[in-house]
């Protein structure tokens, strides 16, 4: 549920002590953009050095980030301007239609052999890679668009909603600095209208977030009235 959910919008300064350190701060390059934005973001909640991210997240814009989270932010650090977090609790019937922006790392269970656990893979290149090589170039831009809204369809079968429309705007791979080796995510940004159907599923998979690497901005569903 949404119970006691709160919807923050926090910016980075633009005075100058922080803007030298932008490029440290917001580089780049989408990868390590990523991985700095994860950093960047936690320090709104580093209350606790064993504290598990309770929250989501995504970056709207260069330097603005909005957050659900179940704390209110804190910048400790003078790093942001915080706006004054709101209460999200909104109040949903069936049959409600509404816009949506989602930044998800969407996945599907790979089959293994018999008795083995399935291991996770990027939608966009499970649908491409029953082709032969030559023909995966011409086909990515399909395979985004029909991975990209088949993933959100079976989203929105358990978790209480419908699409109307939906298109993916983007589409990339990110290569993320881990201890061990690098783990490699695919995001996809999706934007488009969907109907309400189970009102309570729909909210509690709102405050839960959708797919996976959520703690690098993923996951996090912007809605508002159609």
């Amino acid at each position: 549920m949404t119970e006691g959910l709160l919807l923050s919008r926090a910016r980075l300064r633009r005075d100058a002590p922080i803007r030298a350190l932008a490029q440290l701060l917001l580089p780049e390059g989408a990868a390590a953009r990523a991985s700095s934005t994860h950093r960047l973001v936690w320090t709104l909640f580093a209350d606790d050095p064993e504290r598990r991210r309770d929250f989501l997240w995504r970056e709207s814009e260069p330097g603005c980030f909005y957050v659900l989270s179940r704390r209110p932010p804190e910048d400790c650090h003078g790093l942001f301007d915080l706006d004054p977090p709101k209460v999200f609790a909104p109040t949903l019937t069936a049959g409600d239609r509404l816009t949506f922006m989602l930044r998800a790392n969407a996945t599907v269970a790979k089959a293994l052999e018999r008795g083995a656990r399935g291991r996770r893979a990027d939608v966009v290149m499970a649908a491409l890679h029953g082709l032969p090589s030559g023909a995966r170039a011409p086909a990515r831009g399909a395979a985004i668009q029909e991975a990209g809204a088949g993933w959100l369809g079976r989203q929105g079968e358990r978790c209480g909603f419908e699409i109307v429309a939906v298109r993916v705007n983007r589409y990339e791979t990110l290569s993320l600095e881990r201890t061990g080796a690098p783990m490699q995510i695919g995001v996809l940004d999706l934007e488009g209208t969907l109907r309400v159907t189970d009102p309570t599923a729909f909210l509690g998979a709102l405050g839960a977030g959708f797919g996976r690497a959520k703690a690098f901005g993923c996951g996090l569903m912007l809605i508002r009235r159609a």
